[in-house]
Formats: C-alpha cells, sequence, structure tokens
C-alpha cells in the first residue's frame, strides 16, 4: 500500500478531538446551570435579609438593590420576592424603575454568558445541519419581536430564557430593546409590593386581593404566547422550505 494510500484510509484525528471538545462544553455549561438553580434557590431564603439591609442604606439602597437584582437574576434567585420588596422600599415609580434596571443589566449578563461560552460550540454543531442553522438564521432576524412576546409571556421561565437566548442568533441590541416587555409585569408586582407596604408582610409571603390588572395581565400574557409560539413556527417552516429549495 502506498503512503497516500494509507493517508487517505486513516480515519481524520481533529473531527472527534473537536466533537469531544464541544461535548465537554455543553457538559460544562449544562453542569453550570444546575449548580446555579441549585445556588439561587438556597440563596432566595436570604432576600428578606438582603430587602432589610438595602432598606438601611438611605442613599445606596437603589444602586445595591440593582446591583443585587442582577446577580440575582444571573444567579437563578426567583425575583418576584425582591420585586415585591422594591414596592415597599421604593414605592411604585421608583420601585418599577429600579427592578427594570436591575432585570435588565442581570438578563444581559446571562445572554452575554451564554452567548460568548456557548454559541461557538452550538456553531460548530450547525455547520453540518442547513436546515436548523437556517432556523436559526431566521429567528436571528425577527428577534426583537420574539423576545418581547416572551417577555410578555408568563410561560417561559424568566432566568433560562436569559442563556436560552443567548445560544441563538438574536442580536444583542434587540434583546436589550425588547426587555421593555418586562415592565408590565414588573409594575404589577411593584404595585404589589406597595399596596402590603412593609418588608415584614412581604417576607412573611402575603398578597393583596387580586384585581381586574391581573387578569389583564394574565390575558395579554396568554395571547403574547399563542403569538410567538406561532411566530415562531411559521418562521421555522419558512426557513426549512429555503433550505430544502438551496
Amino acid at each position: 500500500m502506498s503512503t497516500s494510500q494509507e493517508a487517505a484510509s486513516r480515519p481524520p484525528a481533529a473531527e472527534p478531538a473537536s466533537r469531544s471538545g464541544t461535548l465537554l462544553k455543553v457538559a460544562v455549561a449544562l453542569v453550570a446551570i444546575v449548580a446555579l438553580v441549585l445556588a439561587g434557590k438556597e440563596l432566595g431564603g436570604y432576600v428578606p435579609t438582603f430587602a432589610e439591609w438595602v432598606n438601611g442604606l438611605g442613599l445606596w439602597g437603589p444602586l445595591v438593590f440593582i446591583g443585587g437584582y442582577a446577580v440575582a437574576t444571573v444567579a437563578f434567585i426567583p425575583g418576584s420576592l425582591l420585586t415585591l420588596a422594591a414596592g415597599a422600599i421604593f414605592g411604585l415609580a421608583k420601585g418599577t424603575l429600579y427592578v427594570f434596571f436591575g432585570a435588565t443589566i442581570g438578563a444581559s449578563a446571562a445572554f452575554l454568558i451564554a452567548r460568548y461560552l456557548a454559541r461557538g460550540a452550538i456553531e460548530r454543531r450547525l455547520e453540518d445541519r442547513p436546515k436548523f442553522r437556517s432556523i436559526d438564521s431566521a429567528v436571528g432576524k425577527q428577534g426583537r419581536k420574539i423576545v418581547f412576546l416572551l417577555r410578555l409571556s408568563p410561560a417561559f421561565p424568566y432566568s433560562l430564557l436569559n442563556y436560552g437566548l443567548g445560544l441563538t442568533k438574536v442580536r444583542f441590541i434587540d434583546y436589550l430593546i425588547a426587555c421593555f416587555g418586562m415592565i408590565p409585569g414588573t409594575f404589577l408586582y411593584v404595585y404589589y409590593g406597595k399596596a402590603l407596604g412593609s418588608l415584614a408582610e412581604v417576607a412573611g409571603g402575603s398578597q393583596p386581593d387580586k384585581g381586574p390588572a391581573d387578569w389583564i395581565l394574565l390575558g395579554v400574557g396568554l395571547a403574547a404566547t399563542v403569538l410567538v409560539t406561532t411566530i415562531i413556527t411559521r418562521i421555522a417552516r419558512r426557513a426549512l422550505r429555503e433550505a430544502e429549495d438551496d
């Protein structure tokens, strides 16, 4: 057998190495997400203590609260109690503003972590899958609309969604603008915290009586869920047809 024939008969070494590297990155990412979820559940019990501390910080309170909310978002710590606390501490207008800033910073950080730590591995996996690559590209082109509807919908887990969207081709600027979709839900929860009026009631799990605003927000959220599902389905079908035609 000639040297050229021997070289041709050898399996390529780079592909298995590349594949194992990709699987390792995916495994590390999954372990990190599980660790964050578990840590978030554990640290969630300290949210009332953090809120009490913020309440006593005076002028530094808003800045510390925004930073804490951002960290909580990245670490999968449930933000509902912090949002209620914002209403009790800062009132309706300022509370909504501070929660929005903290949630947006945290959501952006989670998006960028996923984008720059795991997106490359996904792109390599899609190189030989033109159909999925076409869907990914098509979703990216309508990212602002899709992310905005996802933010309105209560059906998609907020913290996990931040990381998941970082794995798509959605542009960061579109993702950032679409964060305004969080405002209706944020406003309602901050209003609840203001209505309760004290951190003791918030920490104790008290909830004010729900009114028409809850049903309106629920209806908007359900409509957004149906709409975003329909849009993504149509995008996927169109992208698949175009990929098959190519």
